[in-house]
């Protein structure tokens, strides 16, 4: 069985064209982005850098070239930094394979896929730019026990990848 969402543990939850929003800060860091279950209570952020975040989400589903410019920290093991770092690099509206990643990394794609399955910063490291060698793979690894293959396909569609 799966833990409840704890909402509060969230500094704000925002609203975007996918979906609540999570958002995690500290020490003037973006620290988490959790896609949220559509009936997620929206807490206004109060913080600066939050707002912040909340005004670059905005923009980039305004644009989809819009590219952030945030304060975070990424934490997590040496290759999924590695992995994380590729995924950044990737365009709106191009994608990548796991298997591509996994090549330049020498890794392997199941393991680039845990990886982008951990990212803490979903949107902001682009993991939905990364699909399977034979259609678009998972997304945001299950977590929550929720489905988020639909905002893959959303982001996507928004990019210009997928119509």
């Amino acid at each position: 069985m799966l833990n409840p969402i704890r909402y509060a543990d969230y500094h704000a939850i925002v609203a975007s064209p996918v979906g609540p929003l999570g958002l995690f800060a500290a020490d003037d860091v973006l620290l988490r982005l959790d896609f949220l279950p559509v009936d997620a209570p929206l807490r206004a952020p109060s913080a600066g850098l939050l707002v912040e975040t909340e005004k670059q989400l905005a923009a980039y589903f305004g644009d989809a070239r819009f590219c952030f410019d945030l304060p975070y920290r990424l934490e997590g093991t040496e290759h999924q930094r590695r992995v994380w770092q590729a995924i950044a690099a990737i365009p709106s509206g191009e994608v990548l394979r796991y298997g591509d990643i996994a090549a330049v990394l020498g890794s392997s794609a199941r393991a680039v896929g845990g990886a982008c399955g951990a990212n803490p910063l979903p949107i902001l490291i682009p993991c939905h730019r990364v699909v399977a060698g034979n259609g678009l793979g998972g997304f945001n690894a299950n977590r929550l026990g929720i489905d988020w293959l639909p905002i893959k396909q959303r982001l996507l569609g928004h990019e210009g990848w997928l119509r």
